[in-house]
C-alpha cells in the first residue's frame, strides 16, 4: 500500500503569495504587544485559540504558539501575528533573535510592510522591526494556519 504525501509546497505558495513578513523583537508578552499594536496603529488584533500552532517534537514535548489575527474590513486582507517562542523552543529556528512575526496579506504587502516597520520602530518596547525575506525561512510551513 503506497503512502500518500501532502504536498506542502503548493499550499505554502498559495498561503504566502500576496504576503510580506515583518520580524519583531520585543520583551512584551503577546497580549500586551497586541494591545499596543491595536492602540498605536488603530488595529483590532484578536486571539483565536483555534488557530494556535502546536508542534510536537521527537521527545514527545508539545509546544504551543499563539496567533492573533486582524481582518481588514470588507476585504479578504488580513494580518497575522505569531508568537515565535514557547519558552526557549522556536517556531522558526532561523529566527531565534526575534520574538514575533507579523504576516501581512494585503494588495500591496511589501509597501504595507515598509510603512509598518517605520511605525513599529517608533513604538516603545520594540527593540527591532525588520522585513524578512521569505526565501531565508526554511520552516514556512509552520506558519500556515
Amino acid at each position: 500500500m503506497a503512502k500518500l504525501m501532502l504536498d506542502m509546497s503548493a499550499m505554502q505558495e498559495d498561503f504566502f503569495a500576496d504576503a510580506a513578513m515583518v520580524g519583531i523583537a520585543s520583551a512584551m508578552p503577546a497580549y500586551h504587544l497586541c494591545w499596543a499594536l491595536n492602540e498605536y496603529l488603530d488595529l483590532a488584533f484578536v486571539r483565536d485559540p483555534a488557530q494556535n500552532i502546536s508542534l510536537k517534537k521527537k521527545n514527545s514535548n508539545e509546544f504551543n504558539f499563539p496567533t492573533y489575527r486582524y481582518d481588514l474590513d470588507n476585504s479578504s486582507q488580513s494580518c497575522l501575528l505569531y508568537k515565535l517562542k514557547d519558552g526557549t523552543e522556536p517556531l522558526l529556528p532561523e529566527t531565534r533573535h526575534l520574538d514575533y512575526l507579523l504576516l501581512i496579506q494585503t494588495n500591496d504587502p511589501e509597501e504595507d510592510a515598509f510603512h509598518l516597520v517605520a511605525e513599529l520602530k517608533n513604538m516603545k518596547d520594540i527593540q527591532l522591526a525588520q522585513i524578512l525575506d521569505r526565501d531565508d525561512l526554511k520552516n514556512l510551513s509552520n506558519l500556515i494556519v
